[in-house]
């Protein structure tokens, strides 16, 4: 059987319809695919089968990925190593001695990006106890320095 353009464009109306069901918004793609083979298939109807699942699915993941791609850029990364901008220039107490190769521990009085103490490494060697001021986030450290 040889699906005609009606049954492409139900299928499609029915994955449009199915995002209200799934708020996932990758199956409106997955419609429009459809929609698109309908309307090719309503200019062209001697297109076969094999034609016909291989522009849906084009079309299909061509949609998605510019909608990924174009407006929703970043949406699936986390923050997860990633600072604000107020982090820099924030002083806090350093709880452990901080040298050029070795790790220390600086802690503010408020949290900062969810956690009060917070690995830090400097360039030149700082006490404990000392006061410090973060000049800057390397990965998952703060560079710090002496206030």
């Amino acid at each position: 059987m040889q699906p005609e353009w009606w049954h492409w464009a139900i299928g499609g109306i029915g994955l449009i319809i199915a995002e209200l069901a799934v708020p996932s918004f990758v199956l409106i793609w997955f419609g429009l695919g459809g929609l698109a083979v309908a309307l090719l298939l309503a200019v062209m109807p001697q297109i076969g089968l094999t034609a016909q699942l291989a522009v849906w699915l084009v079309v299909s993941v061509s949609l998605v990925a510019f909608w990924f791609r174009i407006f929703k850029p970043g949406m699936h990364k986390t923050r997860i190593g990633m600072s604000d901008a107020n982090v820099i220039g924030e002083i806090g107490l350093l709880t452990r001695d901080v040298a050029p190769f070795q790790k220390g521990e600086v802690r503010f009085q408020k949290p900062m990006v969810g956690s009060e103490i917070w690995p830090c490494i400097a360039d030149a060697p700082i006490a404990a106890g000392e006061r410090v001021r973060v000049l800057a986030v390397e990965g998952s450290l703060l560079k710090v320095g002496k206030t």
